[in-house]
């Protein structure tokens, strides 16, 4: 199983607007990003994403590309400081390919703790509109198995 982690595209600041909604350029980030990942073959047939604007503009906007037809979820505890329990249970028993959109520093804990079972390890960082996709090993324990990073993007290297 894998699971796509990222974090939502570049908002607009809280004065240009206190929805704090994708910016110009976060949106061309992660259309970009929604090509490359296209492109590149990948298919998520569930996409969840946090309940703040720029987190569900990010998942309909990948979502289009990636799980077209497919309804994209909304899920509590991703912001940034969330704890990670929920994720780590609910990732635990899915047994399909899933797209996660939240907040930064909570993608970065995260990913720390599914591969090194450390949240504070600060095995990756997240870029506005990066993608980490982790593969789950078969044998999964009590903890709901460890992952291992296939591989990271972020926007900086699609516009380079």
């Amino acid at each position: 199983m894998r699971l796509y982690l990222v974090r939502h595209g570049l908002a607009l600041t809280k004065d240009e607007n206190p929805d704090r909604p994708l910016s110009e350029q976060g949106q061309k980030d992660v259309k970009r990003m929604a090509s490359f990942l296209g492109r590149a073959g990948v298919r998520v047939p569930r996409v969840i994403h946090s309940e703040i604007l720029r987190a569900q503009q990010t998942a309909l906007y990948l979502s289009t590309v990636i799980g077209p037809g497919r309804i994209v979820e909304e899920m509590r505890d991703l912001k940034p400081s969330s704890r990670l329990d929920s994720l780590v249970e609910a990732a635990a028993v899915w047994t399909e390919d899933t797209m996660v959109v939240g907040h930064d520093p909570f993608m970065s804990r995260i990913t720390s703790f599914f591969t090194a079972g450390d949240a504070s390890a600060g095995v990756i960082a997240f870029d506005p509109g990066s993608v980490v996709c982790l593969e789950r090993d078969p044998i999964i324990t009590e903890s709901g198995g460890h992952w291992t990073i296939l591989w990271h993007m972020s926007p900086v290297l699609l516009s380079a």
